[in-house]
C-alpha cells in the first residue's frame, strides 16, 4: 500500500542519503563481523528472505516458512552462526540503487549486488561462492532513523565450489 509522499525535495534527498547509509553500514557490519552493530541497522520486526540459494535442508525458517528469518537479533545471530562456523571471509557490494518512497516514513529499494565468500576446508582446499543479483529491501523511519524492515535476495548467477555449502549446518 502506498500513501501520499509529502516530503520536500530537501527532506527527500536527506532520507535517500540516510537509506543509502544504512544499506552501506549493513554490508560493512557484515563483512567486518560487527555483530553488535548489525541488528541496530534493522527494525525489531525485520523479515529477511535471503537464503533461497542455500539447499532447502539448510535454510533458516520462521513459523515454518523456509528461507525466512524474523527479528533483528535473530537475524544477526543466524548470520553470525553461518559466518563463524567455518571462519568465512566475505565481501559484499551494493550498486545502483532504485529507491522509491511509499510514504513519508517508508520506502523500498532494489540494489544490484555482488558477493564473494571464502572459507578453508579442513583438507586445505579453498571453498568459495561468487554471487550476482539484486537485494530487494524495504525501509522504515523509526524514531527519526531509517532502518531496514525487509530484505530479499534474487540471484542472477552463482558460481561456487562443490563443497561451499558444507559451511552451512543442516537444520
Amino acid at each position: 500500500m502506498t500513501f501520499p509522499v509529502t516530503l520536500s525535495g530537501t527532506d527527500r534527498l536527506h532520507a535517500l542519503e540516510e537509506i543509502t547509509r544504512v544499506f552501506a553500514a549493513r554490508l560493512h557490519a557484515l563483512d567486518m563481523k560487527q555483530w553488535d552493530l548489525y541488528p541496530t541497522l534493522h527494525t525489531d520486526d525485520v523479515v529477511s528472505e535471503t537464503w533461497g540459494g542455500v539447499p532447502v535442508d539448510r535454510q533458516p525458517t520462521s513459523d515454518g516458512v523456509a528461507n525466512r528469518v524474523v527479528g533483528n537479533e535473530r537475524l544477526a545471530q543466524t548470520i553470525r552462526a553461518f559466518m563463524e562456523r567455518k571462519a568465512i571471509t566475505s565481501v559484499h557490494h551494493g550498486h545502483t540503487p532504485l529507491i522509491e518512497f511509499t510514504s513519508d516514513t517508508t520506502a523500498r529499494g532494489t540494489w544490484a549486488m555482488e558477493d564473494m565468500l571464502w572459507w578453508t576446508h579442513p583438507d586445505g582446499a579453498e571453498e568459495r561462492l561468487h554471487g550476482y543479483g539484486h537485494y530487494h529491501e524495504e525501509y522504515r523511519l523509526v524514531d527519526g532513523v531509517w532502518l531496514i524492515s525487509y530484505r530479499g535476495l534474487s540471484r542472477l548467477r552463482v558460481d561456487h565450489t562443490p563443497r561451499f555449502h558444507d559451511a552451512i549446518p543442516e537444520l
